[in-house]
């Protein structure tokens, strides 16, 4: 997994390439950790992710409910099919704000 980060207007963007899965998930969680501690605007462009595992899916969710308790923000952007699928199936599709 890559990961790539950009400040644009306020929004923390983290531009995720690859698998997000459970050897690479610990990664998400430690470069998201301090943009908690901020209640950031946050986006996660998934454009070039191509697999996530349960792993992955509860770092997600980790960071959404924990952005949400701090008055941050959390969106979910650019899902390819598979993903998208994944999310659909667990029901984080109707949870999270995804573009």
């Amino acid at each position: 997994m890559d990961i790539t980060i950009l400040e644009e207007g306020g929004t923390t963007i983290l531009h995720i390439a690859g698998r997000l899965d459970t050897v690479t998930s610990p990664e998400l969680e430690q470069t998201v950790k301090p943009l908690i501690d901020l209640g950031a605007v946050v986006v996660f462009d998934c454009e070039k992710m191509d697999y996530v595992s349960s792993s992955g899916l509860r770092v997600i969710l980790s960071t959404y409910k924990q952005l949400a308790a701090v008055g941050g923000k959390f969106t979910i952007r650019n899902l390819n099919k598979e993903v998208q699928s994944v999310f659909d199936l667990t029901g984080f599709s109707r949870l999270l704000n995804i573009e």
